[in-house]
């Protein structure tokens, strides 16, 4: 039987409707692994070794009574067969702190994501290794080069480099006279450059999350967003429907894959918008329950014999 933990945002606070580490667990429950749940604060090192104050888990496919846990008990993550580093973001000190730690014991205990690469593949700067199937970007702190940059490509998009979820995306059109005011507040609330990329008018017609498998497109969904918003994420209310993966979306996922498959990122997401990759996923990427639901593809199924194989 194997051991799993499961290193998320604390349970009591997910959405199970749309909530893909929820999913791995009631496969992994079914498959009857023991699983156990501890949250980013729990880990510890103690003289070189890790560990976390863990609860036992069990999950129910139920929105009134979804979980239960048991008795929290401080144990060596080493025991462990197989640890999900499934926290969502923000990428920030205390996210790379946790990485470190698991780097101690992957791959005898197997971590997945890899947790080296995790913190060695920021999402969105990890996607720029392919500029070409990109839309135009540029990352930075300097307004003389915002500026430079918006006056080629007219309207832009601006959002926070390690942020998640649609958090703090802004539209900016060509004449929008509140830009420099918002880059001053950003440079205001974050330490870090910014991303600033040409604005796809496709996205009107959605943004589409294709889920990788060591670095294979295994199912897709569209996310619509709503009217008057750019933002797509499910997150902050973007309609989600059925997808195909298209011949072009295909011929990123080739280019990207090996990558993904050399690095250890076993599940991951990408984002694509009319054709160009914006984001690729790699922390706690969502989207399998809606697969699911619209396509019946199980990937929770398909993980968990691949982890199984590695394991």
């Amino acid at each position: 039987m194997m051991r799993i933990a499961v290193q998320m945002n604390p349970i009591s606070m997910i959405d199970i409707v749309g909530d893909t580490t929820f999913a791995l667990c009631l496969e992994a429950q079914r498959r009857g692994y023991e699983v156990f749940y501890y949250t980013p604060d729990r880990i510890l090192m103690r003289d070189g070794r890790i560990f976390a104050w863990i609860e036992r888990l069990q999950v129910r496919d139920q929105m009134d009574h979804y979980y239960t846990l048991e008795e929290s008990l401080e144990v060596e993550l080493s025991e462990m067969d197989v640890i999900l580093l499934r926290q969502d973001p923000p990428f920030n000190m205390n996210y790379m702190t946790t990485t470190y730690m698991l780097e101690r014991i992957h791959p005898r205990t197997f971590v997945v994501n890899n947790p080296v690469q995790v913190r060695d593949s920021p999402e969105k700067i990890f996607v720029t290794e392919f500029p070409d199937l990109m839309p135009e970007t540029l990352i930075t702190q300097d307004i003389g080069e915002f500026n430079a940059f918006r006056q080629e490509f007219g309207d832009v998009i601006l959002k926070p480099l390690y942020a998640h979820g649609g958090s703090g995306i802004f539209y900016l059109a060509a004449d929008d006279l509140n830009s420099l005011s918002l880059l001053d507040l950003f440079r205001k609330l974050f330490k870090e450059p910014f991303i600033v990329q040409r604005y796809l008018k496709d996205i009107g017609e959605g943004d589409k999350r294709i889920i990788l498998l060591d670095g294979e497109p295994v199912g897709a969904i569209n996310r619509i967003p709503n009217k008057g918003d750019v933002r797509s994420n499910m997150h902050v209310g973007g309609r989600v429907e059925r997808a195909d993966i298209t011949k072009r979306e295909y011929e990123i996922c080739d280019r990207i894959g090996p990558s993904l498959k050399e690095r250890g990122l076993i599940l991951t997401g990408i984002d694509v918008i009319g054709g160009y990759l914006t984001e690729i996923n790699v922390t706690s990427p969502t989207g399998i329950r809606e697969i699911k639901r619209f396509d019946g593809v199980d990937i929770a199924v398909l993980f968990w014999d691949l982890i199984e194989a590695k394991v």
